[in-house]
């Protein structure tokens, strides 16, 4: 069966489904989560992956820890779990610091239109190999020179990311 995606209004109130790459090809606004994982080194990083280049979209390019979909009738917070545990191998706690909702065309004749559920953990241990199938490399990236490269060189990452990042940044300085 294929992937579903949980389809929502402005408010984020749910609509119906439709099938990811359908959804992605007609710009449908969608319900979707991006995971920051952070870690103190003595200043604060954050865990990024290179994304496959087998990718339906964005392959290549730098993006937060990880990201996904809930399907439907699973709690967001139960997706990003699955999630995180699927693609780079780590069971955490998470919190959710806010939202945003962003529109941007992805390459391959796709088009991301989500609310962003923006999610922090903590991780000070060793990492295991990621799925090669969703992630081409893990790095720990300095928070405040990679807002900077996110400003010089912006097609190196995901349209997503520097958004979230910045919201992760506020919230760390509180």
């Amino acid at each position: 069966m294929s992937e579903q995606v949980i389809l929502v209004d402005k408010n984020d109130n749910i609509i119906g489904v439709e099938e990811k790459l359908k959804a992605h090809q007609l710009g449908l606004l969608h319900r979707a989560f991006s995971i920051f994982i952070l870690r103190r080194n003595p200043e604060l990083e954050l865990l990024m992956q290179k994304r496959a280049l087998t990718k339906y979209h964005s392959g290549g390019v730098w993006t937060n820890s990880c990201c996904g979909h809930p399907r439907p009738s699973e709690p967001l917070m139960e997706a990003a779990a699955r999630r995180l545990k699927e693609e780079i191998g780590l069971s955490i706690p998470l919190k959710e610091i806010g939202t945003f909702t962003y529109k941007a065309h992805v390459g391959n004749n796709l088009t991301e239109h989500e609310i962003d559920h923006i999610l922090i953990g903590y991780w000070e241990g060793q990492l295991t190999a990621p799925n090669p199938e969703e992630v081409e490399t893990l790095q720990w990236h300095n928070l405040n020179e990679t807002l900077a490269e996110m400003n010089k060189h912006p097609s190196l990452f995901t349209v997503w990311v520097k958004e979230g990042l910045e919201m992760v940044v506020n919230f760390t300085k509180k």
